[in-house]
Protein backbone atom coordinates (compact mmCIF):
# COMPACT_ATOMS: atom_id res chain seq x y z
CA UNK A 1 0.00 0.00 0.00
CA UNK A 2 1.12 3.47 -1.03
CA UNK A 3 1.72 5.89 1.72
CA UNK A 4 1.86 9.85 1.63
CA UNK A 5 4.98 9.79 2.26
CA UNK A 6 5.98 7.38 -0.43
CA UNK A 7 4.46 10.17 -2.85
CA UNK A 8 6.03 12.72 -0.91
CA UNK A 9 9.30 11.45 -1.10
CA UNK A 10 8.64 9.99 -4.96
CA UNK A 11 7.67 13.75 -6.34
CA UNK A 12 10.45 15.64 -3.57
CA UNK A 13 13.35 13.24 -5.75
CA UNK A 14 11.40 14.42 -9.08
CA UNK A 15 11.26 18.10 -8.50
CA UNK A 16 14.12 19.90 -7.60
CA UNK A 17 13.57 22.07 -4.66
CA UNK A 18 10.29 20.84 -4.35
CA UNK A 19 8.02 21.58 -0.63
CA UNK A 20 5.33 19.06 -0.14
CA UNK A 21 2.01 18.45 2.03
CA UNK A 22 0.58 15.03 1.16
CA UNK A 23 -2.79 13.72 3.21
CA UNK A 24 -4.24 10.65 2.10
CA UNK A 25 -5.42 7.31 2.72
CA UNK A 26 -3.47 4.62 1.17
CA UNK A 27 -5.82 5.13 -2.33
CA UNK A 28 -6.84 8.96 -2.63
CA UNK A 29 -4.78 11.75 -1.59
CA UNK A 30 -4.67 14.92 -1.39
CA UNK A 31 -1.44 17.10 -2.49
CA UNK A 32 0.16 20.97 -1.82
CA UNK A 33 3.42 21.00 -3.98
CA UNK A 34 5.43 24.16 -4.51
CA UNK A 35 8.55 24.48 -6.51
CA UNK A 36 10.78 26.40 -8.67
CA UNK A 37 10.03 24.62 -11.75
CA UNK A 38 6.39 26.08 -11.70
CA UNK A 39 7.33 29.54 -12.22
CA UNK A 40 5.83 30.97 -15.40
CA UNK A 41 3.45 27.63 -15.87
CA UNK A 42 -0.36 27.27 -15.91
CA UNK A 43 -1.57 25.00 -13.30
CA UNK A 44 -2.27 22.00 -16.36
CA UNK A 45 1.55 22.38 -17.39
CA UNK A 46 2.71 22.48 -13.37
CA UNK A 47 0.28 19.48 -13.09
CA UNK A 48 1.99 17.40 -15.89
CA UNK A 49 5.28 17.79 -14.28
CA UNK A 50 4.31 16.12 -11.35
CA UNK A 51 2.40 13.27 -13.48
CA UNK A 52 5.46 12.64 -15.16
CA UNK A 53 7.68 12.61 -11.91
CA UNK A 54 5.16 9.67 -10.90
CA UNK A 55 5.18 7.92 -13.72
CA UNK A 56 3.88 4.83 -14.06
CA UNK A 57 2.66 4.74 -10.30
CA UNK A 58 -0.37 6.95 -11.33
CA UNK A 59 -1.84 4.16 -13.34
CA UNK A 60 -0.49 1.24 -10.61
CA UNK A 61 -0.03 2.26 -7.57
CA UNK A 62 -1.88 5.79 -6.90
CA UNK A 63 -5.55 5.55 -7.47
CA UNK A 64 -6.37 9.19 -6.81
CA UNK A 65 -4.14 12.17 -6.69
CA UNK A 66 -6.35 15.54 -5.88
CA UNK A 67 -3.58 18.69 -6.04
CA UNK A 68 -2.56 22.11 -5.69
CA UNK A 69 0.16 23.06 -6.95
CA UNK A 70 2.45 26.50 -5.97
CA UNK A 71 4.92 28.50 -7.34
CA UNK A 72 7.82 29.08 -3.88
CA UNK A 73 6.52 32.39 -3.56
CA UNK A 74 2.97 31.48 -3.65
CA UNK A 75 3.88 29.11 -0.70
CA UNK A 76 5.62 31.28 1.38
CA UNK A 77 2.78 33.94 1.01
CA UNK A 78 0.16 31.51 2.03
CA UNK A 79 2.28 30.26 4.92
CA UNK A 80 3.07 33.70 6.56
Amino acid sequence: MVMPEDIKKWIEQGLEEARVEIEGDGRHFNAVIACPAFEGKNSVQQHQLVYGVLGDKMKSEIHALSMRTLTPAEWDSERG
